[in-house]
């Protein structure tokens, strides 16, 4: 056998085992995309009138109204933190007014890189109250006119007890919920840098959301009335 052969036949294998590892790389990145879209599928039928769109990062983003209230679920990828690994936070929003005068945000374990939240934007700090967790911080834009802090405690207890629950905010504009719904792979990432994220929520964590929005915009209603 010549050499020209054999350099010939080292080239065929090589073009072969090229295309064999391009397409297990695009067959994999497929699956990785439907994967990522399918993340609210579980609780589509939830929402009566839902719309659902991929946005760039390739995860779902859906609006629609729930028990008779307009919400919006999206999606953030946190890999900005290089102390932790990669998260994938949801943010659950019920995007209607409510009864209250000033923004109100409360972060669980902050740590300023939190690429979801406009909480360091808000320009005043205040004192946690007592009952409240120790490990979180509060923001508002208007001290004097924040809602009856205890009442809210008691209403937000369990859901701030919640160590999934990242962020609770109250505004004039509506509530919204931030959730971990995931972090990477510690393997992976400490081997590969592979941060893939998006296993699909289950229907139960995504109603347990929406029934907390609803229940806490009830209580502000209620007791706006009073």
């Amino acid at each position: 056998m010549t050499v020209w052969l054999i350099k010939l036949l080292l080239l065929a294998f090589a073009g072969v085992l090229f295309g064999r590892i391009a397409w297990m790389w695009w067959q994999d990145g497929r699956l990785r995309a439907a994967r990522r879209s399918a993340l609210f599928d579980s609780a589509e039928d939830l929402f009566s009138d839902g719309r659902k769109r991929v946005i760039e990062t390739g995860f779902p983003r859906i609006a629609g109204t729930y028990a008779g209230q307009s919400f919006d679920l999206q999606v953030t990828p946190d890999t900005l933190n290089y102390r932790k690994l990669p998260a994938l936070w949801v943010l659950y929003t019920l995007t209607e007014p409510q009864p209250v005068k000033a923004t109100l945000d409360i972060m669980m374990r902050p740590r300023g890189v939190e690429p979801f939240s406009n909480f360091a934007k808000l320009p005043i700090q205040i004192e946690v109250p007592p009952g409240f967790p120790t490990d979180c911080a509060i923001r508002t834009d208007n001290a004097a006119a924040l809602p009856d802090l205890a009442a809210l405690l008691a209403a937000t207890r369990a859901l701030l007890a919640d160590p999934q629950v990242k962020e609770l905010v109250i505004s004039p504009k509506g509530l919204r919920i931030v959730m971990l719904a995931e972090e990477a792979n510690r393997t992976r990432y400490l081997l590969f840098r592979d941060a893939e994220m998006g296993a699909p929520l289950p229907r139960a964590t995504i109603k347990t959301a929406l029934d907390r929005l609803r229940d806490l915009a009830h209580t502000l209603a209620s007791a706006d009335t009073k």
